[in-house]
């Protein structure tokens, strides 16, 4: 009668270690579902700065096309000043 007794304490004290590790794993599945859930987050946000960077680029060719045509312009009217010798 004793040792029954003595194997049910044991696996009750068994089952209670394995009760509080789930729940050790639950916590732990929970705080990596947060984890991830903020990485997906900051994820996307630099996906948006990535194609905002994208954009900006693009502007800065653009407007480096249009310095150099500029440049140009400005180069020949004051070639064509110079002709004139004023």
């Amino acid at each position: 009668m004793t040792s029954e007794l003595e194997r049910i304490k044991i696996l009750e004290g068994k089952i209670s270690q394995v009760v509080d590790y789930i729940n050790k794993l639950l916590s732990e599945n929970k705080r990596l579902k947060k984890n991830i859930k903020e990485l997906k987050e900051e994820k996307e946000n630099y996906v948006e700065q990535a194609k905002k960077a994208g954009q900006l680029d693009k502007s800065l060719n653009i407007f480096k096309k249009e310095r150099e045509a500029i440049k140009g312009k400005i180069e020949t009217i004051i070639n064509q000043i110079d002709l004139i010798e004023l």
